[in-house]
């Protein structure tokens, strides 16, 4: 029987400069989480991406995730952030 997807939502904001959707996604690659959607904007001159993942097949667990995608940012010098999408939508809701 396949393994029930889990879906985590991770959001990367920031000034807008080359690498920031690499890294991010090879950090992802590496870890095994599948991209299942992606979009990305510029507001002014802020860069945002969100992006919904498939991690039931990662090989780390989400507190292990966030702490490579928030290393990451620092080392691209944006905020990245990665929460269960359970919690994303409780704490985004209308």
């Amino acid at each position: 029987m396949p393994k029930k997807e889990e879906h985590v939502v991770i959001t990367v904001m920031g000034q807008d400069r080359v690498g920031i959707v690499a890294g991010v996604s090879k950090i992802l690659a590496e870890c095994g989480a599948n991209i299942l959607d992606l979009t990305s904007t510029k507001m002014r001159d802020t860069f945002v991406m969100i992006i919904l993942v498939d991690t039931s097949r990662s090989k780390v667990d989400l507190k292990v995730l966030q702490g490579l995608l928030r290393k990451k940012g620092k080392e691209l010098g944006v905020h990245v952030s990665a929460q269960h999408e359970d919690i994303f939508r409780f704490m985004h809701r209308v």
